[in-house]
């Protein structure tokens, strides 16, 4: 049995170090009617803003948008200055937590291995993580795409079951194409999204077919729907396109 036509597409906007509270506010009223124009059209919506901007976002969004943090920690509380918990998210409502982000890995020894520590206390909390894996550009020009994504999905998560995964998204954005402006191509984009669902497969038969993939790295309105009509590519993680209200109303259409 395939599961290919009961993906819903996923169109999720990280803002990053973007934004100040009163712009987040202004931009989640102004999304409303973006929320109920993806849902009619059976389509997931939803942003990632920082922390102190989540709570304006969850309060005026419409109910159907997916509010994403973008970070957490897999202790529930403790001595870890600077830290968010699992519960202080869901006292907000947020179900949804970004994990593994290539900005992390760079700047925040964000391992593999902290990531599947993550991965398993959300799930725990019946919370949705968006695991991203993808190469640098060293990686990539040696050849090693393929050896690095395999070894992140493994390791990020390890010891889980498919019960456990049913819900999980998967990210991949080729660190060399984020911010830059220099996108995979599709038929680039397409086979390691295919191929991270092969390892989904080794590792959790047929409850592969059900877990979404979305590509990201430079995805343009202009560029969305192609990478969207890849067949192992279930949506899109966007930066810098999501930030402004038109642009990313225009990711939206592109994939209706």
């Amino acid at each position: 049995m395939s599961f290919v036509n009961m993906r819903r597409k996923l169109l999720l906007g990280n803002w990053k170090m973007n934004k100040l509270v009163s712009e987040a506010k202004e931009f989640a009223i102004a999304s409303r009617p973006l929320a109920e124009k993806a849902k009619a059209n059976n389509i997931d919506l939803g942003v990632s803003p920082t922390y102190l901007s989540l709570a304006a976002v969850k309060e005026n969004a419409s109910k159907d948008m997916i509010v994403a943090a973008q970070n957490v920690h897999f202790n529930d509380h403790g001595a870890f200055t600077g830290e968010i918990s699992i519960p202080m998210l869901l006292e907000l409502g947020i179900t949804w937590c970004l994990i593994g982000h290539s900005e992390r890995r760079a700047y925040d020894n964000e391992t593999d291995e902290k990531c599947n520590l993550k991965i398993k206390a959300l799930i725990a909390n019946k919370m949705i993580p968006v695991y991203c894996v993808g190469e640098t550009l060293d990686e990539f020009e040696a050849g090693k795409t393929k050896e690095v994504v395999s070894r992140q999905v493994k390791v990020g998560l390890k010891d889980l079951t498919k019960e456990d995964v049913k819900d999980l998204v998967v990210a991949y954005e080729p660190v060399w194409s984020i911010g830059t402006g220099k996108n995979a191509s599709t038929e680039i984009a397409e086979d390691v999204c295919g191929y991270i669902r092969s390892v989904l497969k080794e590792m959790f038969g047929e409850m592969s077919e059900e877990i979404r993939i979305l590509y990201g790295g430079s995805v343009k309105p202009e560029n969305i729907k192609a990478y969207l009509s890849c067949p192992d590519i279930d949506g899109a993680l966007v930066g810098g396109a999501s930030l402004k209200q038109d642009s990313y109303e225009g990711l939206l259409t592109n994939i209706l």
